[in-house]
């Protein structure tokens, strides 16, 4: 047990330093307001992104849990159910990544080795204290409901663009999004998540869609 905290310490300490940074949004012009309804034009939205399962983002980060908290830059490559995640603090040249799919996961970068298990957010929460819904982030990210985080309420802001995301007890605020992309459909970047103490906020400098595979 002593040898188990000691590891768990070890990382919040890595991560903390390594999240270094904070996040910043890029000043952009405000969108036209959607002419086809919000919830017409949110559907045709997660029907494009429904078919488009390959993609990377490049931002900032932050996270806190109540207690710890810090900020760092961001690289995410989704494949399908493959995703790699990595988090960077320039200054410190630390990093940790984060590997796998939908029934494992591999979590590099901290103290004592690499380490595994089958599910990414329960083996973040045991090595680091950091509460992140990986699975779900991945369509939470782009502005859609994940598929397996059960039911969902959606909200949206005066200009018809989704506002507010609530699902898996999680609550997500979309605060900024981007021109249409290449795949014809405006994504978010800028996003705040919260469930009790736990709290993830992303800034996205770019998206760009059919990554390679990670």
């Amino acid at each position: 047990m002593t040898g188990h905290r000691a590891l768990r310490n070890a990382g919040v300490v890595l991560l903390l330093g390594l999240l270094a940074g904070c996040v910043a949004q890029p000043l952009r012009g405000p969108l036209p307001a959607i002419a086809d309804g919000a919830q017409t034009h949110q559907q045709q939205r997660e029907s494009v992104l429904a078919g488009a399962r390959d993609w990377t983002l490049a931002g900032r980060v932050a996270l806190s849990n109540g207690r710890n908290g810090g900020s760092g830059r961001i690289d995410w490559q989704q494949a399908g159910d493959r995703y790699q995640v990595a988090l960077s603090a320039p200054i410190t040249r630390q990093s940790w990544r984060l590997s796998g799919d939908a029934g494992s996961a591999r979590l590099e970068g901290l103290d004592g080795g690499p380490r595994t298990g089958p599910d990414a957010a329960a083996l973040l929460r045991d090595a680091t204290g950091w509460d992140i819904p990986v699975r779900a982030l991945a369509a939470w990210a782009r502005g859609a409901r994940a598929d397996d985080a059960g039911p969902a309420r959606l909200e949206y802001g005066e200009d018809g663009r989704l506002a507010r995301l609530e699902q898996d007890g999680w609550t997500i605020e979309y605060s900024a999004w981007a021109p249409e992309t290449g795949l014809g459909v405006e994504l978010p970047t800028r996003l705040d998540a919260r469930r009790g103490d736990a709290r993830v906020r992303l800034a996205v400098d770019g998206w760009s869609e059919g990554a390679a595979a990670p």
